[in-house]
Order: C-alpha cells, then structure tokens, then sequence
C-alpha cells in the first residue's frame, strides 16, 4: 500500500500561498524592468522627435511608421544585415562543430590526460574577449585577416568554445550509458554512435548552445570595431553607431535603427527559449 501523505495544515498552505505571490511579484517587476526599454525603443520608432522630447513615456499620437520605412529602405542597413546573418551563421556552425566533437570525446571516451584537457579548455572561461583584445589583433594582423569577416568569425568561434564545450559535455554526460553500449552490441563505431545517436538526442543542448552563439555574435560591437576598417563589411552594430552618430539629433528615427537591429536576436532567443532551458538543466538531475 501507498503510504499516506501529510496533509499540510491550513497556516502552512497560507505560507505557500504568500511565498508563490511574491515570487510572482518579485519576477513581475523583473521583467518590467526588463522590457521597459525594449518597449520605449519600439514605441520611439512610431513618434516623431518632438513627440519623444516632449511625451518620452506616452503613446505615439498619432502613429508614424515612416521612421521603420526609411531605415528599410536603406541599402546599407541591409548590407549590414547580411554581414551579421553570414558571421552569425558560420560562428554558429563551427561552435556546434568543434564543441560537440570536443565534449564527445571529454564526456564518452576514455583517454590519458581526459580532466587535463577539459580543465585547460575551461580556463577560457576567464579571459573575454575584451581582455585580450590587444594580442588578438595582433595575431589577427599577423594571419593577414584584419578588415574581414573571419577576423571576427574565428575569434568568436574560438571564445565561444568553453561554455559550448561545458554545457553539451554536461548534456552527453547525462545520456544513459547503457545506451551505447547497446550501440556497440549492434556493431556501431564511436563516430556512429556519435553521428547517429549522441546528435539526434542532444538536440536541446545543442540548440541552446546555437542560440547563445547566435546571439552573442549577432550583438559583438568590440571586435567588429576593432577588427574592420571598410565600411561594406560593417556588422550591425558598427551601422547602429554609425546611424546614431548621423542622426544624433533626430533619436525617433535612431530609435527605429535600434529596434529593428535588435529584433533578431529577440526572435531567436523566443523561439529556442524552451531548448535553451532544457540544454543548460539537463545534467542537473543526472544520478
């Protein structure tokens, strides 16, 4: 028989009552100061700058999308548009590539200096990018690629690495070993269980860790700014300042710029919300 659970009594139904409230209150005001400048960016876009000076918080009165239709209709916005979506891309696909390879072999396969390794690999952890900009350059300029795209995509890939590494060896790590063993009963080979299996069920893990990536690469503003020098290779970021710094005095029409440089990356993020959560939580209840 099932033993009979306790019944809370009514003074401890009360505390979980008011614990949930404020838990919801507490996460109710985070999230407004969350999005409270999201939201006075994209309304901003819909006003006129006389309307932003004189009613920053109010709605725009009347709505003005000319704002958002002639950042649209700007070729360099696009360009650079491009330049973000292609850096993003391959920074993503290398990171899926390299990081998995690399917790693949720190989470399943046993070999002579395994911990060693993984640790010196997570020592990357310590060193943004921001840090150690100034030696990046130089080896940038060194390998003949500054004032291209690869001079932002391999150094992205590469400080990507760490955290990419540790959460896809946390979610590998959490998948049954028995599992492959079987595998290698039915005559798999490591590269088949890993291709075959390993892949298809990390799908959470590896789609948190693309979009991390692709959020982090699609935001860089350092070392875009250090690395390129032509103006047709500028990310989106670089055209945000740009813009900002050619219309300083007209913040509706920057605000627009804002708003649709950014929508992406909220796009991304809310679609994949639910993978993210699962890659990051996976290894937490492994026994």
């Amino acid at each position: 028989m099932i033993a009979d659970l306790p019944v809370p009594s009514k003074r401890d139904r009360i505390g979980l009552h008011a614990w949930g409230g404020l838990r919801y209150l507490a996460c109710t005001v985070i999230a407004i100061f969350v999005l409270f400048p999201l939201v006075v960016a994209v309304l901003g876009g819909f006003k006129t700058s006389g309307q932003l000076m004189a009613r920053p918080l109010a709605l725009p009165d009347p709505w003005i999308a000319e704002n958002y239709l002639d950042v649209l209709r700007l070729e360099s916005f696009w360009r650079q548009a491009g330049n973000s979506v292609l850096v993003m891309l391959a920074t993503t696909f290398l990171v899926l590539g390299i990081a998995s390879s690399a917790a693949f072999a720190f989470s399943r396969l046993r070999f002579q200096g395994r911990e060693v390794i993984a640790t010196y690999f997570m020592l990357g952890l310590l060193f943004p990018a921001s840090i150690a900009i100034l030696p990046l350059y130089l080896m940038i300029r060194r390998i003949g690629i500054t004032d291209s795209l690869w001079g932002i995509i391999l150094p992205q890939v590469a400080f990507a690495l760490p955290i990419s590494v540790l959460i896809l060896r946390t979610f590998f790590g959490s998948i049954p070993r028995e599992l492959e063993d079987a595998a290698y009963v039915d005559g798999a080979t490591p590269a088949g269980f890993y291709f075959r299996i390993l892949l298809p069920l990390a799908r959470p893990g590896l789609a948190a860790v693309a979009v991390l990536t692709m959020v982090q690469s699609w935001n860089a503003y350092f070392l875009p700014l250090v690395v390129l020098i032509n103006e047709k290779r500028w990310t989106l970021p670089l055209g945000v300042m740009q813009y900002s710094g050619q219309y300083m005095t007209d913040w509706a029409r920057v605000m627009a710029f804002v708003t649709l440089a950014m929508l992406p990356a909220i796009i991304f993020y809310l679609i994949a919300e639910r993978h993210i959560v699962a890659g990051l939580t996976s290894g937490a209840l492994k026994g």
